[in-house]
């Protein structure tokens, strides 16, 4: 195999992805995860954080078209020197609109589909079943993208039916923590998982009995804390530390959680969503035109005439 080019290595990595075995692939994340590092390790060490053996890492570097593990990560160093990825992993100097929005596009597509091999549909089955019973359902939440997720979370299950909250703030938080029982669910939502005052939240709610589920990564305090993990495996993003990818698993992950809660709810649940989406399309919040304004623009046309 020829090897990749420089400036196309880590795009080139994900692209190749499905093509390797079970271990490449996570040697592949492991670097991807932390580029760094990987220029760091040796080959056992390496092999030690991408949890396969030592033969492996050199036989993903000849995957990729390299004779070693010392090749491949000259031609890392030279991928992170030049800044190819500053803005984005596969973009490289000179690429054209057409290029960019087709690796980025392509990035956001592939990070979905990678996504789906780190979910367990009896874990994500476990957390829909707490959230469909539970007696209410608050979402908690730190930094600004987690800080929509929540809201959006909030919204969608109280479409269903359920009683549901949505706090970022430290103090509200824990008064949420301080009244849950055994009966509710804590949805904490945190890309990085190591916020203190969420932490210490999370650990209130579930000391008083709380079901709790993180949405985060795998290795991250927050998870450690939680009943149930639903795993935010995407590449690192090199500007921002929460990143489009993230971003998109998150939202996954939320479409999964409403669309499974409501069919294990049944007809309630339904019945719930069409009062909503009506009380909306007679109020105007969901018509193209406010019924309000259709109706003074009819009255004005009638005098007019």
């Amino acid at each position: 195999m020829t090897p990749a080019p420089v400036c196309d290595l880590l795009f080139t990595m994900r692209e190749r992805a499905a093509t390797l075995s079970k271990a490449q692939q996570q040697v592949a994340a492991t670097v991807l995860d932390d580029p760094q590092f990987a220029l760091r390790a040796n080959v056992d060490a390496l092999a030690r954080r991408a949890k396969v053996s030592p033969p492996s890492i050199i036989r993903f570097c000849r995957a990729l078209g390299y004779a070693g593990l010392r090749e491949f990560k000259l031609n890392l160093a030279h991928a992170l020197a030049i800044g190819t990825a500053t803005l984005h992993r596969a973009l490289a100097p000179g690429d054209n609109m057409q290029t960019v929005t087709h690796k980025v596009l392509q990035g956001a597509a592939s990070a979905l589909a990678d996504l789906e091999q780190h979910i367990v549909p009896a874990v994500v089955e476990r957390a829909v079943m707490c959230i469909a019973k539970a007696r209410r359902v608050d979402c908690y939440a730190v930094g600004n993208t987690s800080m929509f997720m929540a809201s959006d979370a909030q919204a969608r299950f109280s479409r269903l039916g359920l009683q549901s909250n949505f706090y970022f703030d430290a103090y509200l938080q824990l008064v949420s923590a301080a009244t849950m029982t055994r009966n509710d669910v804590v949805l904490a939502i945190s890309h990085v998982g190591r916020m203190p005052f969420l932490l210490e939240s999370v650990g209130v709610a579930k000391g008083q009995g709380a079901t709790i589920i993180a949405m985060t990564q795998p290795s991250t305090p927050l998870a450690a804390l939680a009943d149930i993990v639903l795993p935010i495996v995407v590449p690192a993003d090199p500007l921002m530390r929460v990143g489009t990818e993230a971003y998109l698993a998150q939202l996954a992950y939320l479409e999964i959680l409403m669309v499974g809660t409501g069919l294990r709810r049944g007809p309630p649940a339904l019945s719930q969503l069409k009062r909503v989406r009506q009380v909306l399309q007679e109020r105007g919040a969901d018509a193209e035109a406010h019924p309000v304004l259709q109706a003074a623009w009819s009255k004005r046309e009638r005098q007019a005439s």
